[in-house]
């Protein structure tokens, strides 16, 4: 007889859902959602680093990984967000959370770089394009994409939200974000000082869902597919918000 755990929730997430943690720094996020279900097994958790830099970049890294194995989680080096959904370990697993918190695609001229140029937004634009459009193909039917990401000026101005809606995503809903929710996560800096922690100020998740439809002699409708093994959390407490027709 196949055994199953009781449901454990932090915040967000559930130990019932398939998690995929994207650009992890210390993977520290990733321990703390694995303490809060006392178990990994449903979670992915990857990083743009080889597992060689995070040992020089981020001095608990190394012990948070062995941590996350312990518990069951998949952990995957070098993996791009531009080109994740066809990672062979991944391109046949559907996700029903997919999580990027405070992407940053670095600096374009080192150190003296500035946030409040045009073309340095437009960097951190093309990650978040990029991203978007992998983690879309990779969800469940009802799954959502989170982003946590400042809401002040000028990362406002990268507009997250109009380049979900670009690549067939709607806004579920936007929740402001505390580092007192999620604990032992510290926030790592990935480029320059790695291993120091950022004021994270005024910022928000974002959580995005694809629009689901198919074609009928009417036209156009919502459909809801029959969704897989991973699909317990959506099953037990049912999606946020009715999703928005296509037409």
């Amino acid at each position: 007889m196949e055994v199953f755990s009781f449901e454990r929730k932090i915040k967000h997430y559930s130990s019932y859902e398939k998690i995929l943690l994207v650009g992890e720094g210390d993977f520290s996020f990733a321990v703390c959602l694995a303490r809060a279900f006392r178990s990994a097994v449903n979670m992915v958790a990857t990083s743009l680093d080889s597992r060689e830099s995070l040992m020089l970049k981020y001095s608990e890294a190394m012990s948070n990984v062995k941590e996350l194995e312990a518990r069951g989680c998949i952990i995957l080096h070098e993996v791009d967000v531009h080109s994740m959904s066809r990672h062979p370990l991944l391109i046949s697993v559907r996700f029903d959370r997919i999580i990027y918190n405070f992407p940053h695609a670095g600096y374009l001229h080192g150190p003296f770089s500035s946030e409040h140029n045009r073309f340095q937004i437009w960097f951190h634009q093309d990650l978040i394009r990029g991203f978007l459009q992998n983690a879309r193909e990779m969800l469940t039917a009802i799954g959502e994409i989170h982003v946590t990401h400042k809401t002040t000026f000028p990362f406002s101005e990268w507009k997250i939200v109009e380049l979900a809606q670009k690549v067939g995503l709607y806004l579920v809903h936007e929740e402001q974000f505390s580092l007192w929710d999620y604990p032992g996560y510290e926030n790592k800096r990935g480029a320059g000082m790695c291993d120091q922690t950022f004021p994270v100020g005024m910022c928000s998740t974002f959580k995005f869902a694809k629009l689901l439809c198919h074609s009928t002699t009417s036209g156009f409708h919502l459909g809801i597919t029959t969704l897989g093994p991973w699909s317990g959390y959506s099953g037990i407490n049912g999606p946020h918000m009715q999703r928005p027709f296509c037409i």
